[in-house]
């Protein structure tokens, strides 16, 4: 109840008809717009969000994931709160819902292997020609098809950090060995090889790019361990590697993210649903700290929700530069939460 009074722009209490001191709730006219138009989005975005799920079971050993795992991870993925009920019926031909071979639990299961998918997003991104350079005129991407290159991931570090020569040195020679994508079967790799590394780079670095804010909690990742084939301390990864991945404390949960998605603090290509997300976000925080901006909201739900997305970005981009300075410096060898 304390909860829904302190968004007055989203929920809009009343008396019950019959006992005027029972306090009810329901949408506001402006509530009910954002959820018409969430329900929109998802609706548009419906394909991208198959093809996401389609990759993240193909990078598994065994092309499926338990649904206890998967349900942490809807908000991270972009995936409707229904996904496993009506998503995944209305596609039969990509999914199907099986007892897992070990636990015994509901497992999502891919049903036939999807080569258009199998592109990793480091592959798709050296092909445009996005930092991969090029060798006598030719891309870094084609040098790869040929055998004679290994993609490279691009890096962005923390002040100082990457002048080291140190620093330099080992990068160079982690960006020479060969790039294995994350939908290739790994298991007769040694574990215990550089090669195995810049593996587990490469899936981490493919599963980051998946969520839509390209980020999400570390203990999500550790819960997908086994089925992505990844070592028992990978997560040693994220703080070897600065360059490519950074880590936040932020109200003290640690979450994971890829430098190369953000800019400034920003989403570098923001997904429809984070953008929505922007809007809900703005729209809550007007009516928790601009109490009679509120009341005029409410007056007039069309026009603001026109003229939402532009302030909402002004003030997401001066939150977002101080997380984003914030971050920078978080680097410890803990692997504990």
């Amino acid at each position: 109840m304390r909860f829904t009074r302190r968004y007055p722009t989203l929920f809009e209490e009343y008396p019950h008809p019959k006992y005027p001191s029972l306090p009810c709730f329901k949408l506001t006219e402006l509530g009910k717009m954002i959820q018409e138009k969430e329900m929109q989005v998802f609706e548009e975005c419906e394909g991208d969000i198959v093809e996401r799920l389609c990759r993240l079971l193909m990078m598994t050993q065994n092309q499926m994931l338990p649904l206890q795992s998967l349900h942490p991870l809807k908000w991270d993925l972009g995936l409707p709160d229904d996904f496993d009920r009506n998503l995944i019926r209305k596609y039969p031909d990509h999914f199907r819902v099986v007892k897992g071979t070990t636990s015994g639990t509901n497992c999502l299961k891919l049903v036939q292997w999807k080569e258009e998918f199998s592109v990793s997003l480091l592959q798709k991104m050296n092909e445009k020609n996005i930092g991969g350079g090029s060798i006598d005129g030719v891309s870094g991407y084609k040098q790869f098809k040929r055998g004679k290159a290994a993609l490279q991931f691009p890096m962005s570090f923390p002040r100082g950090y990457g002048a080291q020569k140190k620093v330099k040195a080992w990068m160079d020679e982690f960006q020479k060995l060969p790039y294995i994508s994350p939908y290739e079967d790994s298991r007769g790799i040694d574990p215990n090889s550089e090669l195995m590394e810049k593996r587990v780079v490469g899936v981490l670095h493919e599963f980051l790019g998946l969520t839509i804010y390209k980020k999400t909690k570390r203990n999500y990742l550790r819960s997908l361990r086994e089925e992505l084939n990844l070592p028992h301390r990978f997560t040693r990864i994220f703080t070897r590697y600065p360059g490519i991945f950074y880590l936040s404390l932020k109200c003290k949960t640690t979450t994971v993210a890829l430098r190369e998605g953000y800019q400034r603090g920003r989403l570098v290509d923001p997904h429809p649903l984070a953008r929505h997300r922007d809007k809900l976000y703005y729209i809550m925080r007007t009516g928790l700290i601009y109490r009679s901006k509120a009341l005029d909201v409410l007056r007039y739900p069309d026009n603001f929700v026109d003229n939402v997305e532009e302030n909402g970005e002004k003030e997401e981009s001066d939150d977002d530069e101080e997380e984003e300075v914030e971050m920078s410096g978080e680097y410890y060898d803990s692997d504990e939460d």
